[in-house]
């Protein structure tokens, strides 16, 4: 199955509870962190609630 790899390049200092929560479900935790995860729709729907924080590149 095709994995994506997640990238956090903004602080979520400031964002809502929801979309704190969204990065640390996705495993990433400070700036610079990068998370390898299974690529399937529950995953792309939490990249999607916080797209504005992350860079995603396929692998």
């Amino acid at each position: 199955m095709a994995q994506i790899e997640v990238k956090q390049v903004k602080s979520s200092i400031g964002c809502k509870k929801d979309q704190i929560a969204t990065l640390e479900a996705l495993g990433l935790k400070k700036v610079r962190d990068v998370k390898v995860h299974e690529d399937n729709a529950v995953v792309r729907g939490m990249i999607n609630k916080v797209v504005h924080l992350v860079e995603l590149r396929e692998v």
